[in-house]
């Protein structure tokens, strides 16, 4: 492994969850997003458009003010693009009786342009991660789907199907798995359709706290991907 320290650009992420646990590793790691981040780390932390840094070779400011450099390519994206417009839990909004809800469905094709931005980046590993997509954005297919119960579920023992779009990256291997004790922030439509023993884990601000990566994912990560990409950098 060389003296060089790896760097991780987290792409809309605002809890910080995978850039705090890339950085207990040693990794360079950077959360960006238009949003203040929740995480407790604003000097890890770049509250601007993440697009003009996908590429690497760039200059940024964390919003503690201090600037900072990247050469070349990151050594890892990973990105987490909106998903209210692509997701196939909203695709029943794409629909006014039998007439296509013509506002929305171009504001999925202008998320499936961002989202492509990240998976056609200039960084030679990269991770885009997405609930399930409506397959009317035909969206490429996506390498592997993961649930938070399979990783290190005991203190989330949740359900929350969310994919991976994986490029020059390893598949993740579940790590101290445990069985499902319900879903994770389902929407109303979902309580309704179930009985009692499948009922969701509602909590506030449902929309914000599904975007976040659960801590065992994160961990995960930081675990099985910042060992072995870590070495390449």
């Amino acid at each position: 492994m060389s003296d060089k320290i790896p760097k991780l650009l987290v792409c809309c992420e605002e809890s910080q969850r995978v850039c705090i646990a890339f950085r207990a590793k040693g990794w360079e790691a950077y959360s960006c997003d238009i949003e203040p981040c929740s995480g407790g780390h604003p000097e890890w932390h770049i509250q601007q458009d993440v697009l003009p840094l996908i590429n690497g070779d760039c200059t940024f400011k964390t919003v503690d003010g201090v600037e900072h450099r990247v050469d070349g390519q990151w050594d890892l994206l990973i990105c987490h693009p909106p998903c209210t417009y692509l997701s196939n839990a909203g695709a029943r909004h794409l629909w006014k009786g039998h007439r296509l809800n013509e506002e929305r469905y171009a504001k999925g094709l202008e998320a499936k342009a961002f989202f492509m931005e990240f998976l056609n980046a200039d960084c030679e590993h990269i991770v885009v991660e997405n609930p399930i997509p409506s397959k009317v954005y035909e969206l490429p297919p996506y390498t592997q789907a993961i649930q938070p119960f399979d990783f290190y579920g005991k203190d989330h023992p949740y359900s929350k199907k969310t994919c991976l779009w994986l490029k020059n990256v390893p598949k993740l291997e579940a790590v101290e798995p445990v069985k499902p004790a319900a879903t994770w922030c389902p929407s109303g439509s979902y309580s309704h359709r179930h009985g009692e023993q499948h009922r969701g884990m509602f909590t506030t601000d449902r929309a914000k706290n599904r975007a976040k990566t659960f801590p065992g994912i994160a961990r995960a990560m930081a675990e099985q991907w910042g060992g072995d990409i870590g070495e390449e950098a």
